[in-house]
């Protein structure tokens, strides 16, 4: 199954530990960043799934929930093998994002305003996976990367699609 192959990817299970300990300095911003994605992903599909008025909206935010505990399994995973500490909560500007949507439940604007924010936000990933996967120094989290950018291009896919069934046109 392809979500087996992605956390025996971020698990790092290849490059020798010494290298990979050595290279995590340069790698452990990706690590950082990907986790607090992974955490604020996970509060916003949980989010959609008791707020959300759109099916869709509430079948995207499961899977959101699902697939991003998977791959922040990984991470974590692979952030204690490269002694990387991560960060126990998304990062202040997510927290602000989740806060402003909070705002909106109970309205008609929740379910476009949510579809928005994910797009906006798995776009922003798949970036960051681009650009780790093109820079990165360590051989393990960039194939972590890599091996994480179908499931994130996935849920931008899914987000689309769910926008053109909300979104009015």
């Amino acid at each position: 199954m392809a979500a087996a192959s992605v956390l025996a990817a971020l698990a790092g299970i290849s490059a020798p530990s010494a290298y990979a300990a050595s290279a995590a300095t340069d790698d452990a911003p990706f690590l950082k960043a990907i986790h607090q994605g992974n955490l604020a992903e996970i509060a916003a599909g949980q989010s959609a799934r008791k707020n959300a008025t759109a099916a869709c909206v509430k079948t995207v935010g499961a899977t959101l929930v699902r697939d991003h505990r998977k791959l922040d399994a990984g991470v974590k995973t692979l952030a204690k093998k490269l002694d990387v500490t991560l960060p126990s909560s998304p990062s202040a500007a997510q927290e602000k994002t989740m806060t402003a949507l909070q705002g909106q439940v109970g309205t008609s604007a929740y379910n476009t305003t949510w579809l928005k924010t994910e797009a906006k936000s798995h776009k922003e990933t798949l970036a960051l996976i681009d650009s780790e996967v093109s820079k990165g120094g360590n051989a393990e989290v960039k194939a972590a990367a890599k091996a994480a950018r179908p499931v994130v291009a996935r849920h931008l896919k899914l987000i689309r699609a769910c926008e053109a069934r909300v979104t009015p046109s």
